[in-house]
């Protein structure tokens, strides 16, 4: 079986061809991260295994590549690029995603925009690398309440990182879970006693726009959001007119509705608001783990 990496940037291509072994299946890299879907079929032609990043595989394309039986995903959000279901019962492709490998890197990124967001180091960045010497008021998390939205490994290590700074936990999951130190509540609770609702939530038809206009009315005055799952969890007009009326304090993004977020939004404006690049996983540790689990996905596909 042959596999294509469709859309790697130099730094996974590089851990790609670390990683390979002699005896892996053919698996060509293609080095043009802002590959458009319409090139795929050609791209692809002969190949039974795409590995995709970042870039939409629609039903239509698909069709086109006639080979074509399994799509390995980098990472858990295939949906925001993908239809599996149809995929699966139209073409018989199935979508195989990568969980657990950036637990650790996108807590950390969570963590750090949440401290970010609360001292307003960006907004004193900014100012002071413009000749002015802004002083903010910080908000001092010891002791305050954090509410993770979803509970998964992502969210156990952000429950870590918070138990070790002296914040009290909350948490809501859709379903029943327990974990050390962490007390779970019902949602309107979380959102009514937490100072830092964080969203740990995987994107499905149930939890798009998620913490909607009225979820969002129902926080507590003054916390802190912060989300570095996806950004269709959030009606992100809502979030908007929020976070100018001060009734959301202050948020740290790292996702968003539409990718790369452009100049003008209303986001890129607000300077309450702590901004990154959907990099929440991109460090050398998860990139190797990444990347390693979608060559043993090829190897265990290739091996029937």
């Amino acid at each position: 079986m042959r596999a294509v990496f469709v859309d790697a940037s130099e730094t996974l291509a590089a851990v790609a061809r670390r990683l390979l072994r002699p005896d892996d299946p053919p698996f060509a890299i293609n080095l043009q991260p802002d590959i458009t879907p319409e090139d795929l079929p050609g791209l692809l032609a002969g190949a039974e295994i795409a590995v995709i990043d970042h870039t939409a595989l629609p039903v239509d394309v698909a069709r086109a590549c006639p080979n074509l039986r399994h799509a390995v995903f980098l990472g858990t959000g295939a949906r925001s690029y993908m239809d599996p279901e149809a995929l699966q019962a139209e073409l018989g492709i199935t979508v195989h995603t990568i969980k657990g490998y950036g637990d650790t890197a996108v807590a950390e990124c969570a963590f750090a925009l949440l401290w970010a967001a609360a001292r307003g180091l960006p907004e004193m960045d900014r100012a002071m690398r413009a000749g002015r010497w802004l002083r903010t008021e910080a908000i001092q998390l010891t002791g305050k309440t954090v509410g993770l939205v979803g509970f998964g490994g992502i969210a156990a290590e952000m429950a870590r990182l918070c138990r070790g700074a002296g914040l009290r936990v909350l948490a809501w999951n859709r379903t029943p879970k327990t974990h050390p130190g962490v007390e779970f509540v019902p949602l309107e609770q979380l959102l009514a006693e937490s100072d830092v609702v964080s969203l740990h939530l995987l994107l499905t038809d149930e939890t798009r726009g998620f913490l909607s206009a009225a979820r969002i009315a129902a926080l507590k005055p003054g916390a802190i959001l912060v989300n570095t799952a996806r950004g269709a969890l959030i009606d992100e007009g809502a979030l908007v007119e929020a976070l100018r009326a001060g009734r959301i304090a202050r948020a740290g993004l790292d996702v968003f509705m539409v990718e790369p977020l452009p100049a003008d939004h209303p986001l890129a404006s607000l300077p309450n608001v702590v901004l990154s690049a959907h990099s929440a996983f991109r460090t050398p540790e998860a990139s190797d783990n990444l990347i390693g689990a979608a060559l043993d996905h090829c190897r265990r596909i290739a091996a029937g």
